[in-house]
């Protein structure tokens, strides 16, 4: 069949709109209609070319929702007419990392996924001229059509919205997830959430679910100040104006009569900046401070901190997907925004045509979108 795509041709360049062929699932996969799609940062590193494992021609997107319309022979978990999420981290069940249950990041696909193709070392996607395009993640939301493994999707109720519960696909996911299943995060906690765009919200809201008391959030944009207060933040921070070290100025600031050490319970790190990373884990409590880190740090880049932060019992954890097992995890969170628990609304600040697309990443260059979706 054709479906109708925005493809990354090569890095740096604008997305390109147009038909594109789509061949039907094979056994143990899925068709789905995307209904809706987010614009991810992770969208925007690849096809800035700062990527290292980035390929073109590819179609992007991996933060969608729609519904299945075609299964291919074997497929058990869902069948046309059923509301999924496509998963960039699978769920297979059975291989040793998901058997393990220590971690969320299943290996069944990872070889094949990660050179833009379906486990059988093929795409499904080409262009007219029958020339392949790669998939991306797994996903490739940019398409109105597309293939994923069976293992890659979960399957949601059919009461909640499309051009809200994409965002479920990845940022909320990521930010609720990395604070309720990696940092594990108690009633009555101090945090400290470094960088407040759509990942950082959604960690503060995390917080704010889980119960902690003290959320501080650290960015140079006095602009995020309203939002952070909208999920939960109590307390604001803009390095730019303290008018001293950021580390020392957080630790007095989690200080109390009882506990004059001062320092954070657990701190998140969604810049990708290794800096920060460190001044995350350094602003964390001697002896039991947690530091998560979410943010993608650019090709080659390293951490650095002295080991004695870390003797003295400081953690450095990272997290991918929220540490959230996606076909068991994301119907869950799918539950919690329609009943309430957490917001997504207010992050969707911009929604869009396909054909405009190269809009949302102009917008989330500028500052001006926490989340841009693309509806079909």
């Amino acid at each position: 069949m054709r479906t109708r795509a925005a493809v990354a041709v090569q890095a740096g360049k604008p997305l390109e709109i147009m038909e594109v062929n789509l061949d039907g699932p094979k056994a143990g996969e899925v068709m789905v209609e995307i209904k809706a799609t987010g614009i991810c940062h992770t969208d925007e590193f690849t096809l800035s070319g700062a990527d290292p494992e980035g390929m073109f021609p590819a179609i992007l997107g991996h933060e969608g929702a729609g519904v299945v319309v075609e299964v291919g022979p074997g497929v058990t978990s869902v069948k046309p007419g059923d509301h999924v999420i496509p998963l960039y981290t699978p769920e297979c069940r059975e291989c040793p990392s998901c058997l393990s249950r220590k971690t969320n990041l299943c290996t069944a696909i990872r070889g094949t996924q990660g050179k833009g193709l379906m486990p059988d070392g093929t795409s499904r996607f080409s262009t007219l001229d029958g020339d392949p395009i790669l998939h991306y993640m797994g996903c490739s939301t940019f398409s109105n059509f597309t293939v994923l493994p069976e293992i890659a999707v979960a399957k949601v109720r059919e009461d909640a919205p499309f051009d809200k519960i994409c965002y479920i696909g990845c940022g909320v996911t990521t930010g609720v997830g990395a604070v309720i299943n990696t940092a594990k995060v108690e009633i009555g906690a101090k945090a400290v959430v470094f960088g407040l765009g759509g990942i950082g919200l959604n960690v503060i809201q995390g917080l704010r679910l889980a119960g902690a008391d003290m959320i501080i959030g650290v960015d140079i944009n006095n602009d995020k100040k309203a939002w952070g207060e909208r999920f939960g933040m109590t307390h604001f921070v803009n390095p730019k104006e303290i008018g001293t070290d950021l580390v020392p100025y957080l630790v007095n600031l989690t200080k109390t009569p009882f506990d004059q050490i001062g320092g954070a319970d657990y701190s998140f790190d969604c810049t990708g900046n290794v800096t920060v990373m460190r001044q995350a884990l350094e602003c964390t409590h001697r002896g039991w401070g947690q530091s998560i880190v979410i943010g993608v740090a650019p090709a080659g880049a390293e951490i650095q901190t002295r080991p004695f932060q870390l003797v003295t019992g400081r953690v450095w954890k990272g997290t991918a997907f929220g540490g959230a097992r996606g076909r068991t995890d994301v119907p869950k969170i799918v539950d919690w925004y329609m009943e309430g628990k957490i917001e997504i609304d207010p992050m969707i600040t911009h929604l869009l045509r396909l054909e405009d697309i190269n809009k949302g990443f102009d917008l989330m260059h500028r500052g001006e979108s926490i989340r841009s979706v693309v509806l079909y």
